[in-house]
Parts: C-alpha cells; sequence; structure tokens
C-alpha cells in the first residue's frame, strides 16, 4: 500500500558517538527513532523514515538522507528544517528539505554513497578529535596506500571484506558492489581515506580503511595486496578500522524532479 501524503526528503548530519546507529532499536538511542520521535510531536501521529544507509553504533554523518510522507498539507517542506531542528538534541540536525516525487525512496533510489574515513597521524590526537578520528603513530606511506586503492574499482566481488555477520549474505545476497572510486588525502597530521559505490556492505567501508592501513604497516606490495583482495578470504584481510574515524558523507541521486 502506497502511504499517503507529500514525500519529503532530508539531509542530515549526526555525531554518532551516543547513538547505537541509524536504525530504531528496542532499548538503545538511534538517529531514527529521534528524529520518528520529532515528527510525532508535529505530525501527532508515527511517521516512518527511509534512509539512504543504516549506520553502525559510533558512525558518524555529513549527509546522511532519508525520506517520509508528510501529512500535512499546508506545512512547506523547507519548514521541516527550523521545526524539527528546535525539538531534536544537539547531535542531530536536518541540514536541508525538499519535496521529492511521490516514489522517490532514499535507499532504493540512490546510486551512489560517500564514506570518508579520518586518521590523525604521527602525533597525539587532541581530546575532541578521538571521537571524530583514528589515531595512527606513524604517518603511512601515502603513495603505497593510493597504489592499493587504485585495485579498488569497479565492479567487484566484495567477500574480503565482508563480515560473516553480514544479513544480506546470510540471506544469499551478492557480495558484488561498484565501486566507483577510492583513494587516500594527506594534509599535515590529517589522513583522509574516501570511498564511494552503489552500495556497502556490513561494515564494508571500515574493513577497507582498516585492511589498508594494516597492508601499508606491513609494507605489502600491490600485487601481492591484489592477490589477497580476489582471494575473497575474509580472514586474510586486516582488522576492521573503529567506528568514530567513519563519516557518511553524502548520498546522490539521478535529477529529481523536485516538487514546487
Amino acid at each position: 500500500m502506497k502511504p499517503e501524503g507529500r514525500n519529503i526528503k532530508l539531509t542530515i548530519a549526526y555525531d554518532g558517538t551516543d547513538f547505537s546507529g541509524w536504525q530504531r532499536q528496542a532499548n538503545a538511542r538511534s538517529v531514527q527513532a529521534v528524529i520518528e520521535d520529532a515528527l510525532l510531536k508535529i505530525h501527532k501521529e508515527h511517521t516512518t523514515l527511509n534512509a539512504a544507509g543504516r549506520t553502525d553504533a559510533g558512525v558518524h554523518a555529513a549527509g546522511q538522507t532519508a525520506n517520509f510522507y508528510s501529512p500535512i498539507k499546508r506545512m512547506s517542506a523547507q519548514s521541516y528544517v527550523p521545526a524539527l531542528n528546535r525539538i531534536l538534541p544537539c547531535d542531530a540536525r536536518i541540514l536541508s528539505a525538499e519535496e521529492a516525487p511521490e516514489n522517490f525512496h532514499a535507499r532504493f533510489d540512490a546510486v551512489l554513497r560517500r564514506y570518508r574515513y579520518h586518521f590523525i597521524c604521527g602525533r597525539q590526537a587532541l581530546p575532541h578529535e578521538r571521537r571524530y578520528a583514528l589515531q595512527l603513530f606513524h604517518h603511512p606511506d601515502i603513495r603505497l596506500l593510493n597504489e592499493y586503492a587504485r585495485l579498488l574499482h569497479g565492479e567487484m566481488d566484495c567477500s574480503f571484506f565482508a563480515s560473516p555477520s553480514d544479513s544480506v549474505l546470510q540471506k544469499g545476497g551478492s557480495a558484488r558492489r561498484f565501486i566507483k572510486q577510492a583513494y587516500f588525502t594527506a594534509s599535515a597530521d590529517n589522513l583522509i581515506f574516501e570511498i564511494s559505490a552503489n552500495a556497502f556492505l556490513w561494515k564494508m567501508a571500515r574493513s577497507i580503511a582498516g585492511t589498508l592501513i594494516f597492508f601499508e604497516t606491513r609494507r605489502l606490495s600491490p600485487d601481492a595486496f591484489k592477490e589477497l583482495l580476489f582471494s575473497g578470504d575474509h580472514k586474510k584481510a586486516g582488522p576492521t578500522a573503529p567506528p568514530q574515524g567513519l563519516f557518511l558523507w553524502n548520498v546522490e541521486y539521478k535529477q529529481l524532479n523536485t516538487v514546487c
């Protein structure tokens, strides 16, 4: 049954430190729950949010997207920004709101998701930085890291980075994903790994970030990394990077015919 009301697309940012992740859970604080609870106060009825991706506990977002159906006819889409931000806690913010076509779905219509993983290198991280980056006590060889990263391109079997607990794989789903781009950039003591793909497996972005750093510390050759990559053996991957350095940076869609 198609939901009734106007379809509203939100762009959302949040500090994931004190959230159990995006998805609503029975006994934990989630981003979805606090926004749906805020919508309940505005709509006086439950409203379900559909997100582009379900970020894990501790993972942040600078450009998560979600959509919901509004039962209010006279409230402009843009008015949801101040209305929700007045209710939401300070670690979740609505950046923009627009009316989308009635069949738009934030998850199923997304064509690209972009993540960034942040590192502090070669020095002691400041207290506030530890919430948003992983500390490395050396300066990695960015040239070698990018030689690895260039191998992550095009449609490929991502089993090497797949968690055995991934629900998609447990149900017999495919581990094939299209990776558009992966690369590192560095500035002073800051290192950023950016990766964009059509979709990600559970913990895939964190597994890739941790594995690339792990192999750089072992000075593995790009050819050896390629051999391991295409083995599909997750046991040969490096440790999964912790959540605090990861940001869902933005989500891209085909051109939307925004409703005026």
